[in-house]
């Protein structure tokens, strides 16, 4: 069961409790509600001696969405579990819009100008933007919550594929590179690669075959750009039959298959690139951290028989895994959304002012993205409400609940209970 994370009078992490505990706690006032997200409580007495038992903290960075799990390596709970979805997208998006306005306007309103050499070079270590965001997106929730439980490890799931394990199967050195893991390396890369679908037929949702493009008994390799992934009917139908020979009927599918063998993951890559830099970040905590493949969280998560999911990848990252208790666990959905824009004239598609924000972002100590509890007593809309809330000057606020927007409740109903940090929650 999903567990309350504790500090005490001090600030100090303390044992996570459960929530029943944490009620009880609340109900005779000797705790109050530090925080929303994660849900935090803080002792009104501090402990002369406080002790508690290690947690470690485990990352699955992704893409899109970061797997994060608190786990108790003596007994196997998994005490927390959050899954972070990035904003990389909507950055990249935003810097191409931006780009191409700037382009614009300088093509309308100055002389050519001829490129400079080495103008603006980049410092070694140079990350783009919507790489950049990924890495501060977790180091920021491994900040959070360093303060409100006591980590004293990090496991994080360094590169998606052992790419040197997959060329030399017979290396030597870490237990784990050796025997049945080299499958799980080589299965996920193509899982990966080929969409999850059968390469000639595009069936999904099945179990698949690892097939030769070429086939071994006309002199194809066992290299990972001659596998593709099969369902067992067009394995079969296929036979020892040369590709070319398979798919003279459908030159177009024939093409599709022979670039996309070729093709590298390049969305693996710039991840992998990503963690890299994450890793030196979390070296940067001096807890010692401990890294594995996704092939190695993909084993451990197979066997405990364990669904996938972003969070329950995260509690699988490492050697160090133990036998895991997630009963119980709900994981805390995160959106990074960001602090907003600066931008102060607001346009329309064309690029024409349409309106314009004004100086001042808080009134009546409220700004736009807290997430406010309002308990409106009178008038049309009464009821209880909780959400983000976007605000006026005149004090008429928009809430926006799991059930909707609802518009026009006053500020002095509402009680802020999350201030605004860039990122939205639900579970």
């Amino acid at each position: 069961m999903s567990k309350v994370l504790v500090i005490d009078q001090n600030k100090r992490p303390l044992d996570p409790i459960y929530s029943a505990q944490a009620r009880q706690l609340l109900r005779n006032k000797k705790a109050a509600v530090y925080r929303q997200f994660p849900f935090t409580i803080i002792l009104k007495k501090s402990c002369p001696n406080p002790r508690a038992q290690p947690l470690r903290l485990k990352i699955d960075p992704g893409a899109k969405f970061t797997g994060i799990a608190l786990v108790n390596d003596s007994s196997g709970e998994v005490v927390f579990a959050a899954e972070l979805k990035h904003r990389g997208f909507a950055i990249r998006d935003a810097l191409s819009s931006r780009r191409q306005l700037r382009r614009g306007r300088r093509a309308r309103k100055t002389r050519y100008r001829k490129p400079r050499f080495k103008n603006r070079p980049r410092p070694e270590g140079w990350l783009a933007p919507s790489l950049q965001s990924r890495v501060e997106n977790i180091k920021t929730w491994v900040d959070k919550l360093r303060r409100f439980a006591p980590i004293q490890a990090i496991s994080q799931e360094l590169v998606r594929f052992d790419m040197q394990l997959m060329r030399n199967p017979d290396i030597q050195g870490e237990e784990y590179q050796q025997g049945t893991l080299t499958g799980y390396e080589v299965r996920e890369y193509l899982l990966e690669k080929w969409g999850r679908q059968c390469a000639y037929c595009g069936i999904k949702d099945i179990p698949f075959q690892v097939e030769h493009i070429h086939p071994r008994a006309k002199g194809g390799s066992n290299s990972i750009t001659n596998l593709a992934l099969s369902c067992e009917k067009c394995n079969t139908k296929k036979g020892t039959k040369d590709i070319k020979d398979f798919l003279k009927l459908d030159p177009a599918k024939l093409t599709k298959i022979l670039t996309q063998a070729k093709r590298p993951l390049t969305d693996a890559a710039a991840v992998n690139t990503t963690r890299w830099a994450l890793f030196r970040v979390l070296k940067a905590t001096r807890l010692p951290v401990e890294t594995g493949s996704g092939g190695l969280t993909k084993f451990n998560r197979s066997k405990q028989k364990l669904e996938k999911t972003h969070w329950l990848d995260a509690a699988c990252v490492g050697k160090s895994t133990p036998i895991l208790n997630t009963k119980g666990i709900k994981p805390l959905l995160i959106a990074a959304n960001g602090h907003g824009s600066r931008q102060s004239c607001r346009t329309d598609k064309f690029g024409f002012p349409n309106r314009h924000v004004p100086r001042e972002k808080i009134h009546f100590g409220f700004q736009t993205g807290d997430i406010v509890k309002s308990s409106v007593t009178s008038g049309k809309k009464i009821g209880n409400y909780v959400g983000k809330v976007a605000i006026r000057s005149s004090g008429s606020f928009n809430i926006s609940t799991k059930n909707g927007l609802v518009q026009g409740i006053s500020h002095k109903f509402c009680k802020r209970i999350h201030a605004k940090d860039g990122y939205s929650y639900a579970y």
